[in-house]
């Protein structure tokens, strides 16, 4: 593997100490320092300082302040210059961020600064033009035995309050986008914790806030472990909203704390996406896409297509297909221009993935294409696909979140849909076929979130996303993500007898 060193514009980044942002002001966390591991390499490159319960605290007051001051008072519009500004501030430093997150979990550069420049700026601007746009309506009601008076009801759309935004490690720049944009637009305020995993991606949105003119306290970040600095955000009383992306397990966990004052919650959690593929298909689309729908970020996504559905007619075809674009995809660095698979987030995952190949193996699944831990430094792990694989195996159950496809054979659709929903999850999936009424009649019987046709997780920021079942609750992008931080009143007006 190689070695390239950062930038020195990073280097620089990585060598300044590291602070929270509480109401507008830098300082030091007062909990557990955070080592910050480059798993490409297994070194440590920045020391970060997690809040203590008191610092979560202060920013809690801080977003509640500007939630009734500076950003609550703002006009639509105005809220909508500081998110544009913000967007293009993402685009002047996408170099800096993008090495950033490559440095911080591992991911091919040429996709972090896509993360960058082409969601994460781009939800800014899409949701800066929703500041504007933020209605109610009126109508008069049917009322019944007191219809001899005359109603107007009016409704108003308010920003539902305090965010707590916990976002994964995976996609930083695009977590918290997702998270950020609509939430301000909104009019709401927010404290973000970072994941430990991978902490500096929110160091440096936080430092872009001050730049695009956001007033204090509307955006804070805080760093912190998920059991001590997540669990107290997931049950503090001056929150009102927990927007959540990471795992099924923590979701649970983060509902149960939200129950103390009920505040509202929304999450996007984990996936086990169908691809599926009739015979009628382009197969030669087909394979390097169902290869990247799974092998993307190295698994690490979670509407990664890690269940492959083959007509029994192709099944052999399109399993030899991709195993052999696998075999040519090259795992690295995040660093190296050529890398297409960085190394998984950490040695503990590196295990985990390790351990669902052999749990893949002794359930008897044929290892066309098998991986193995790769030596040398960082937690590299190469593509694995797995065939003879049947409904209700654990590696066709559970989510791996790592390099590993499984294919599964099917002949009839009854047949398909039955093991395409027997998953617990239901984030995304796609149907590859050239007849349409085929692709729209199993599309809308997929019970998943989101489903493409002849592309797998085609998202842009006016497209819903989130999941169903155990995926999660609510929706992310578009008008649906800006629902879910707003809240209606209903205002009646009594206008008199009727006329």
């Amino acid at each position: 593997m190689s070695n390239l060193p950062p930038s020195d514009a990073a280097q620089a980044f990585l060598d300044r100490p590291h602070q929270l942002l509480i109401d507008g002001e830098w300082v030091i966390g007062a909990g557990r320092a955070i080592a910050v591991e480059n798993p490409a390499r297994g070194d440590t490159i920045a020391t970060v300082q997690a809040a203590s319960l008191a610092q979560l605290d202060d920013a809690v007051t801080a977003a509640r302040g500007a939630l009734h001051g500076g950003w609550g008072r703002m006009s639509g519009r105005d809220r909508g210059v500081v998110l544009a500004r913000f967007a293009d501030l993402l685009d002047s430093e996408n170099d800096l961020i993008g090495e950033v997150m490559t440095l911080d979990n591992g991911s091919p550069l040429v996709s972090s600064k896509m993360v960058v420049q082409h969601l994460a700026a781009e939800l800014f601007r899409y949701y800066a033009g929703w500041a504007t746009k933020i209605a109610g309506e009126s109508f008069q009601p049917s009322l019944g035995a007191r219809s001899h008076l005359d109603f107007l009801v009016a409704t108003v759309r308010e920003p539902v309050g305090v965010v707590g935004a916990i976002v994964p490690w995976n996609a930083p720049p695009g977590m918290i986008a997702l998270k950020m944009a609509p939430a301000l637009a909104a009019g709401c305020t927010m404290v973000l914790k970072t994941a430990e995993l991978a902490p500096l991606v929110g160091e440096l949105f936080a430092r872009l806030w001050s730049q695009a003119g956001g007033p204090p306290g509307a955006f804070n970040l805080i760093h912190g472990h998920g059991e001590d600095i997540g669990a107290a955000m997931a049950a503090h009383p001056g929150i009102d909203k927990i927007a959540f992306t990471g795992s099924t397990a923590v979701g649970r966990k983060i509902v149960a704390a939200a129950c103390g004052n009920l505040k509202k919650v929304s999450l996007e959690l984990g996936g086990k996406s169908p691809v599926i593929v009739f015979p009628d298909a382009d197969l030669d689309a087909v394979i390097p896409a169902a290869a990247m729908a799974c092998y993307l970020s190295t698994g690490q996504q979670c509407m990664a297509g890690s269940r492959l559905f083959l007509h029994a007619d192709v099944h052999d075809r399109v399993a030899e297909g991709v195993a052999s674009y696998a075999r040519t995809l090259k795992v690295g660095d995040g660093l190296d221009p050529a890398t297409v698979l960085g190394p998984l987030i950490s040695a503990r995952q590196k295990a985990r993935v390790l351990e669902y190949i052999d749990i893949a193996k002794a359930e008897g699944a044929h290892p066309l294409l098998e991986s193995a831990a790769i030596d040398g430094p960082g937690h590299f792990v190469g593509p694995a696909l797995f065939t003879e694989v049947t409904p209700g195996m654990r590696i066709e159950q559970e989510e791996v979140f790592g390099p590993v496809l499984v294919a599964i054979r099917f002949t009839e659709e009854d047949e398909l849909l039955q093991a395409v929903n027997g998953s617990p999850y239901g984030l995304s999936g796609s149907v590859w076929t050239r007849d349409i009424q085929r692709a729209l009649r199993v599309a809308k019987q997929v019970d998943s979130g989101q489903v493409g046709v002849n592309v797998h997780a085609a998202m842009s920021p006016e497209t819903p996303f989130g999941g169903n079942k155990q995926s999660g609750w609510g929706r992310e992008f578009g008008r649906d993500g800006l629902d879910g931080y707003l809240k209606t009143k209903a205002i009646s007006i009594n206008l008199g007898p009727r006329p």
